[in-house]
């Protein structure tokens, strides 16, 4: 005998709608990643996303939820290291924005189509090379084009 489902149908089983363009699992592709600049140079770790519906709500306007389909807006990365140990969110004017537009690949790591040294996310690293590293005795050659 076969039985039949009277109650309410489970909606979370359901494949979800096909949505126009590639849909991105944002931890599994996306989050921890490492970004590259054009160059294969490393630029920085991503550590969140800023995302907008698509009829123009934005996350920091409203919760999106999942009920409307979003686009990436920007990739963020910033000083998370404090607030992964002790919680919380670093405030909005700590992160570094990376616009989506200049995002040409995302595989094993996501790639861009600028220089690293064209965005403001590797201020740290350029000041630490040139006040700190630059200073120290023969910091300031490469020791791999030296014979």
């Amino acid at each position: 005998m076969r039985r039949t489902r009277t109650g309410p149908r489970d909606v979370s089983r359901e494949p979800e709608p096909r949505q126009p363009g590639r849909v991105l699992d944002a931890r599994l592709h996306l989050l921890d990643r490492q970004v590259l600049d054009v160059d294969g140079m490393p630029v920085c770790t991503l550590d969140d996303l800023e995302l907008e519906a698509v009829d123009g709500r934005s996350a920091v306007d409203e919760r999106i939820d999942g009920s409307v389909p979003v686009v990436i807006t920007d990739l963020l990365t910033g000083p998370v290291l404090g607030t992964r140990v002790f919680g919380g969110r670093p405030p909005a004017s700590r992160w570094h924005r990376l616009p989506w537009a200049h995002v040409v690949d995302i595989g094993t790591a996501v790639r861009l189509s600028v220089r690293s040294g064209d965005l403001d996310a590797t201020w740290l690293e350029r000041w630490t090379r040139d006040h700190i590293i630059g200073r120290i005795p023969g910091g300031n050659h490469d020791p791999e084009s030296s014979g």
